[in-house]
């Protein structure tokens, strides 16, 4: 009788084991999939965004400085999209880690600047609509918002 109970334990255990290994591969599958489709959306923005500057930059007269400048960050732009289309993410954590222990003052620095730009643009992107809720208006046409206090009947004299 103990033998089957410990069988039982046993098939049980396995069970568990099996189960746990195909959630945590199913998991890392889902993990790796929302991950490549972040970084092709990156990618395509910054080639956006350098794209924008190289247009900027024939706002301007040919060889003037803001003209080379706004060449030059685009051309960096379009490299650092190509880098993150081409490279897998495991080479991107890779060279990110080695950068980090080769520069630690220039990686805090870029996490810090990253971090404030982040909550800068937050704090942008909530004000708007901490502004209409306050002034009890709706996005879409400016119409008041119904109110939760009940309407009263006025008092007759």
């Amino acid at each position: 009788m103990t033998n089957s109970k410990s069988d039982t334990a046993a098939r049980a255990a396995e069970t568990v084991r099996e189960t746990a290994a195909e959630t945590t591969e199913s998991a890392k599958a889902e993990a790796t999939t929302r991950a490549e489709g972040a970084k092709s959306s990156l990618a395509n923005e910054v080639s956006s965004i350098a794209s924008a500057l190289k247009a900027a930059s024939r706002e301007f007269s040919d060889g003037s400085t803001e003209s080379k400048a706004f060449d030059q960050v685009a051309e960096g732009l379009s490299g650092a999209s190509e880098a993150i289309q081409k490279k897998s993410l495991s080479e991107m954590v890779s060279d990110l880690n080695s950068f980090a222990r080769r520069n630690p003052a220039a990686f805090l620095g870029g996490a810090a600047v990253l971090g404030f730009a982040a909550s800068r643009f937050a704090k942008a992107s909530a004000e708007p609509a901490a502004k209409e809720s306050r002034s009890g208006m709706t996005a879409g046409g400016g119409v008041p918002q119904a109110t939760s206090e009940p309407i009263r009947p006025e008092a007759k004299p």
